[in-house]
């Protein structure tokens, strides 16, 4: 064959100048036995194994783990740190700047259909619009009509939060629900809110707190932001209550309506800014507020219970707010002094129980 019909000779490879592969640990051949992740981390930190005897071997079968050479280098930079250099932090290091969130938006949803105290009271012929104005400071709430839900009531509260912050829906990494009334028990609200909202990847949960409800669930959001499991949160509450509650009990009749209220929290590091919460409880006053049926030890009415009653919300009024006042004080003044204030530094006060 002649040569023009042979291929044309490949060019040679450009030079190239690397390092040779550092070759991988072995373990040694006496001593306990490592584990591939402990000698993998031992390659990256220059250790030889075969002459590492020092490191503790707490793993599997009596073999070094991963964990016993990561505690091992930590033990051995903290020994080689300058004196000076180990400083223990005080626990109050972190200013309080570092632990806030962004509240970007807000929004609510209420019901068309107003419920003034004047239909309330024919209940209760004895008492006036005056006196329970003065009692509760509501003249009138909101009750969802027959078809009105409380995950309906959400999504427009969110819409609401949504347009003022300017964050778009997709952004969002999850919906903290708060609630004691979803529309079904299973699966969680929070879920049938974010697949009407178009984000059904989102992490989305429940919880139940009552009327504190809102304020745990803005915790749990602030703390996931700045722990690093989500940038933007929806935190709503949403509630029908006037489902449950009974128009003949003159503790719970007057309090409680319909509505929904949103948030979104990001981590912008400017705007208005959501601090770290102080929250506690009182299980002491368990009975003082509670709903008896549609629970597990009484899913459904039995057949002697006529007027359901353990299926309404049942407050005991004068216990209430007895320790919510007390609740109150302290909890102020706790705040107060985290966050090194005076009373005198304070404008507004908003009680939320």
């Amino acid at each position: 064959a002649s040569n023009a019909n042979r291929p044309a000779p490949a060019p040679a490879p450009a030079a190239r100048v690397t390092s040779a592969p550092r070759p991988a640990p072995v373990p040694p051949s006496s001593g306990p036995q490592w584990t591939p992740r402990a000698l993998k981390l031992a390659q990256e930190a220059g250790l030889d194994p075969a002459t590492a005897s020092d490191i503790p071997a707490t793993g599997p079968g009596g073999r070094v783990s991963g964990d016993d050479v990561t505690r091992y280098l930590e033990t051995r930079a903290k020994a080689a740190a300058p004196a000076s250099a180990v400083q223990p932090t005080p626990s109050c290091a972190v200013p309080a700047r570092d632990e806030t969130v962004c509240i970007a938006g807000v929004g609510y949803a209420v019901p068309k259909n107003i419920r003034p105290t004047s239909e309330i009271l024919r209940e209760f012929p004895g008492r006036t619009v005056e006196e329970m104005h003065r009692l509760t400071g509501i003249r009138e709430r909101r009750y969802a009509s027959e078809g009105e839900t409380a995950t309906g009531l959400a999504a427009i509260a969110v819409q609401h939060a949504l347009a003022q912050s300017g964050v778009d829906v997709t952004q969002i990494d999850g919906v903290i629900m708060a609630t004691i009334m979803p529309d079904q028990p299973v699966p969680a609200m929070a879920s049938a809110l974010a697949k009407q909202l178009g984000i059904p990847r989102a992490l989305a949960f429940d919880l139940n707190a009552a009327c504190s409800g809102w304020l745990y669930a803005l915790e749990i959001g602030r703390s996931l932001i700045r722990g690093g499991t989500a940038r933007n949160l929806i935190v709503v509450t949403a509630e029908i209550l006037s489902r449950i509650t009974n128009p003949k009990d003159p503790e719970t009749a007057f309090l409680f309506g319909d509505g929904a209220g949103a948030a979104i929290l990001t981590d912008a590091p400017d705007g208005h800014r959501l601090h770290r919460m102080s929250l506690s409880g009182d299980a002491t006053q368990f009975a003082a507020i509670q709903r008896l049926g549609g629970g597990a030890t009484k899913p459904w009415p039995q057949p002697g219970d006529v007027d359901c009653k353990d299926f309404y919300l049942q407050m005991n009024g004068g216990a209430v707010f007895k320790h919510a006042v007390v609740a109150f004080a302290d909890e102020i003044q706790a705040t107060l002094q985290r966050h090194n204030l005076k009373p005198e530094d304070i404008a507004w006060i908003v009680p939320h129980q």
